[in-house]
């Protein structure tokens, strides 16, 4: 990991185990030309002063010192993009230096009607940080993640529990995690995938070039290490892509954009099993018999296409004194 020392401006390697505390800076990108890039502030921060964008880090710099820290990391030039093996490491290990940083700026350069909110990689820097600031296009600082959670609830569709605790969002489902992505874009296909990784807790390589692909492999990812249905719980638009998939798996986030009050599948299952037993337990039956347990039998069908894809259908059978299985 590489941090950016925020008195004399010299990025310096610091363990990604062990950092020191640091402030991070959570933005969009301007034009490519003008952000402040590696190579840049390599050469020392009296080149890198020539560019559009040095007043951003200057910002975030003096902001740091401020708040009592010694070092910050902005993206864009504390990472050595021409290096494929540095950039694989720091989008694997992204959501981890949001989650551990002291506190993330957030900096909104168009307060009203924000890129900020539809961005892919914002999503995460939203979840990922305890402790978010936000500042104008002008430096000025607007509120907290804290003072702002109505707010951002509504912009985002994210619930207050998981947007002050990062590690409330692995008690949501698949789906409804996906539904917050929803809106988002990025600026390569693929980067739509990679940018959910840590909200999924997962990590895959980068293959830049396979296009809606690395979408795919998120979801077999995912699927790898949790049994929650919900990852099907997806609806295509047909407007916009006509053809219909055998594949189970969705194409984008954008297919669970009707998928914001999806449970988990493992939480549905249990709750069904109560409700059956609360109903069927001991209730009496002809000829002296009584309902002992319940058994439910889940069974996935393919529905017509205008269907939520991977609708469970759950038939319960009550067990009796005189027919136990």
């Amino acid at each position: 990991m590489r941090l950016l020392h925020t008195a004399s401006l010299k990025l310096e390697n610091v363990s990604s185990d062990d950092p020191p505390p640091y402030a991070i800076l959570s933005h969009t990108w301007g034009a490519p030309e003008d952000e402040i890039l590696f190579q840049d502030m390599a050469m020392g921060p009296q080149q890198a002063a020539l560019k559009a964008s040095f007043i951003k880090v200057k910002f975030v710099c003096d902001q740091a010192r401020d708040d009592g820290l010694e070092y910050c990391w902005i993206d864009t030039c504390c990472i050595d993009k021409s290096s494929s093996a540095e950039l694989q490491e720091a989008l694997n290990s992204m959501f981890r230096w949001y989650q551990r940083s002291e506190v993330c700026y957030a900096y909104l350069s168009d307060v009203v009607n924000s890129r900020w909110f539809t961005r892919g990689w914002t999503l995460q820097e939203l979840i990922a940080p305890k402790h978010v600031v936000f500042f104008t296009g002008g430096w000025k600082k607007i509120g907290t993640k804290y003072t702002l959670t109505a707010i951002l609830q509504r912009i985002t569709g994210i619930d207050s529990d998981a947007l002050s605790d990062s590690r409330h969002i692995h008690e949501r489902s698949i789906a409804q995690r996906m539904s917050w992505a929803s809106q988002r874009e990025t600026s390569r296909s693929e980067d739509m995938a990679y940018c959910l990784m840590g909200i999924f807790a997962v990590n895959m390589p980068m293959l830049y070039g396979e296009g809606t692909q690395a979408f795919h492999r998120l979801q077999e990812e995912i699927m790898k290490i949790s049994n929650d249905m919900s990852i099907l719980a997806w609806r295509r638009d047909f407007e916009l892509t006509p053809s219909y998939s055998h594949v189970p798996l969705a194409k984008s986030p954008r297919d669970f954009k009707m998928s914001a009050m999806v449970r988990p599948s493992h939480l549905l299952l249990q709750s069904q099993r109560e409700l059956q037993e609360s109903l069927c337990n001991g209730l009496e039956l002809p000829h002296g018999n009584r309902v002992v347990g319940v058994e439910v039998e889940v069974r996935n069908e393919r529905p017509p296409p205008t269907e939520l894809p991977g609708d469970s259908f759950v038939r319960p059978r009550c067990r009796t004194e005189t027919n136990p299985c």
